[in-house]
């Protein structure tokens, strides 16, 4: 007996189609096993931590403590005053006059400029302080001294210095005076603008 070709062909889609729907059935199931596995993950992991102490940043009432900061030397104060002088038509200042941090202590403390010139100026400040053994023991992180300043037309900016006071400083240093000298860089000056 021979069957027609078409039911042949027609079984043999029927068990296709039969066996995608079964895969697709499992590739979903495998899909949700995998989201719940990793949303699972994350108590779990949260719990290893705090019973290892591993990376446990918040504990359970909620509040960051935030480390201590081990190198400042809270037993001790210096005063830091600031100074400005400038070479030039311009206005450059400090915002405050001075400073009481214990050593080791980061602070900012920012230095205002304002070029009252109708053309474009570059300047550079240079630093000096008081005592002069100080010098080694101040240390600046951040400070526009760093960098040759480029100021616009009219223009004011505002410029930070991050620094702290080795806590290595001589007992007998309880004031510090920081000075910084304002001044064009020489080269050719661009023409004033109308």
């Amino acid at each position: 007996m021979t069957t027609p070709a078409g039911s042949d062909n027609d079984g043999v889609k029927a068990q296709s189609r039969k066996l995608n729907w079964q895969m697709l059935g499992k590739l979903m199931v495998i899909a949700v096993m995998m989201f719940g596995f990793g949303y699972g993950l994350v108590p779990v992991y949260k719990k290893i931590c705090e019973i290892t102490g591993v990376n446990y940043l918040t504990p359970k009432d909620g509040t960051v403590a935030a480390p201590a900061n081990t190198q400042v030397d809270k037993s001790r104060t210096i005063t830091v005053e600031f100074d400005a002088n400038s070479q030039g038509p311009w206005r450059f200042r400090p915002t405050v006059s001075s400073v009481q941090v214990h050593p080791g202590e980061m602070t900012t403390v920012v230095y205002e400029v304002v070029n009252k010139q109708a053309r474009k100026m570059d300047a550079q400040a240079i630093p000096s302080y008081a005592p002069m053994q100080a010098a080694e023991f101040f240390k600046k992180v951040e400070c526009f001294c760093f960098t040759q300043q480029t100021l616009g037309p009219n223009q004011a900016k505002e410029m930070p210095v991050v620094f702290y006071i080795d806590p290595a400083i001589p007992k007998d240093v309880k004031l510090i005076t920081l000075s910084y000298t304002f001044f064009e860089i020489a080269g050719q000056p661009d023409k004033p603008t109308s």
